[in-house]
């Protein structure tokens, strides 16, 4: 795993060519998570950082770093309209009315001061649907903990962007020094707009007539692509009917039901022990994270006199490439069935090591992206039901984000952990792991319907993770010596 590329300082940027989240419309499959909570609360799409900060930041200064990101990115100035009747996508648009003071607050916590509290006050704003009026992000420092540290909140609609498209915004925006930068290059505030839905609607009409014949013409090069391979065809056809089918295995008999309740946890490790985990077992530092999760499912089920060997599980795969445009989504979903009765780790990160390499082999990745468009023309509260009941029958989503390998700083405060967590819309659990300066950070978002002890489930996710790093620090064998 490797980190996203850092600028020396933040003087080293030209902010004006950087287009994060420069798409006014949302691709089909970005509208489909703005849209679907509204008919299935159960399928928010709310992701969220939490940072660890060294100190607490000046607020007045806090509040200037902000206004500064707001020229740089003026995405965070922009409300989201949707045309009447899904006539068409719903388009970033900035708000008339847009008011810092209500998207960034600051908060004191009751003495002791503790990361626990913080963590579960993190956790009830997330629960918090958004005002779909406004922009669809909050930040909230969280003062008064121990030690003078402090945690900084920021909350986002998935729509807005995926992991990785999160970790290209904070590496640019976040500076690499405690002291103020002089000289630092600023952007131009976006004149505000008053666009109604039909506005939107009449905007993607002339933008689709203009458009059409350069649509027409790369859907008959990709005809002709298959028609000149049909192999190739094959293949692909054959990949999409396995990413779409169901894992190959029953769901968990204690996770069955699915509801709004949450509970976040955090687990770490340093790079430099999960790494040397996996190289023990011939395995990458993902494999044996998955391990390590899957050893805490074991722990879990066995706990509760409910073993199981395999459970469903899906995985997120980026999809991005160099030439894609900054911000926006861009992943696709594996699933399949994980092998959560394998007792020895290595094993374990071996075997998930094999079905990992399949996944991200599949021609057909991005099957979310190919059905959104003919998903979106149905009614939303069909495709909600439907989509809640695909990702019912999933335990457990991971995801692994490449992150910040060197310390950076927010208005003075170092950041030294990031914790991230996704949305889980119908899975069990969802589990982040996002690198940070040589620690491991992992955000794990419980549906507390599914996990109905989620102490005893946290408690065995470490002792999965412990069980993993303990193959990192086992003497190598000397050849020949018998076992």
């Amino acid at each position: 795993m490797s980190g996203l590329q850092l600028p020396p300082s933040a003087v080293d940027v030209d902010y004006g060519t950087l287009g994060w989240g420069s798409s006014r419309t949302m691709s089909d499959f970005e509208a489909g998570m703005w849209r679907l909570e509204t008919a299935e609360p159960r399928l928010r799409s709310t992701i969220a950082a939490v940072d660890v900060l060294d100190t607490t930041p000046d607020w007045e200064r806090l509040v200037a770093a902000h206004e500064w990101a707001l020229g740089i990115v003026p995405r965070f100035r922009m409300r989201v309209v949707d045309p009447p009747f899904q006539l068409g996508k719903p388009v970033w648009s900035v708000d008339p009315e847009f008011d810092l003071g209500y998207h960034l607050r600051r908060v004191r916590l009751a003495e002791p001061g503790t990361f626990e509290a913080a963590l579960e006050l993190c956790r009830t704003i997330v629960d918090r649907p958004f005002d779909r009026a406004r922009p669809p992000w909050e930040a909230l420092l969280i003062e008064g903990l121990a030690d003078g540290r402090a945690v900084y909140l920021l909350k986002t609609h998935h729509s807005i962007t995926d992991g990785m498209g999160g970790m290209q915004l904070v590496t640019l925006l976040h500076s690499r020094r405690r002291e103020p930068t002089p000289h630092k290059p600023t952007g131009v505030e976006p004149p505000p707009e008053h666009l109604s839905g039909l506005g939107a609607l009449q905007e993607q009409l002339t933008d689709r007539v203009r458009t059409l014949p350069s649509a027409v013409t790369a859907s008959v090069r990709t005809g002709l692509q298959f028609v000149r391979s049909p192999a190739a065809a094959i293949d692909f056809t054959q990949s999409l009917l396995r990413m779409a089918a169901p894992p190959a295995c029953p769901p968990s008999p204690l996770m069955r039901s699915r509801g709004l309740g949450r509970r976040f946890g955090t687990l770490e490790a340093t790079v430099d022990e999960l790494r040397a985990a996996a190289k023990s077992a011939d395995g990458s530092l993902n494999d044996a994270y998955l391990a390590a999760l899957l050893g805490g499912y074991r722990r879990y089920h066995e706990a509760l006199d409910a073993p199981v060997s395999e459970l469903p599980i899906g995985m997120p795969i980026s999809l991005r490439s160099s030439a894609d445009s900054m911000g926006g989504n861009r992943f696709g979903v594996a699933r399949f069935a994980a092998p959560v009765g394998v007792t020895d780790p290595a094993e374990r990160i071996r075997r998930i090591r094999e079905l990992v390499l399949d996944a991200r082999a599949e021609p057909a990745a991005d099957v979310l992206s190919l059905a959104a468009p003919a998903l979106s023309r149905l009614p939303v509260a069909a495709v909600a039901r439907w989509y809640l009941a695909q990702t019912s029958l999933i335990d457990l989503q991971a995801s692994n984000v490449a992150g910040i390998p060197v310390p950076v700083y927010m208005a003075g405060a170092r950041i030294d952990r990031m914790f991230p967590f996704a949305p889980a819309p119908g899975c069990g659990v969802m589990a982040t792991l996002v690198s940070h300066t040589g620690v491991c950070c992992i955000g794990v978002t419980i549906d507390t319907a599914a996990v109905t002890d989620p102490d005893l489930f946290l408690s065995c996710l470490s002792e999965g993770l412990d069980e993993v790093l303990a193959l990192g620090r086992r003497k190598p064998r000397k050849r020949g010596a018998r076992r």
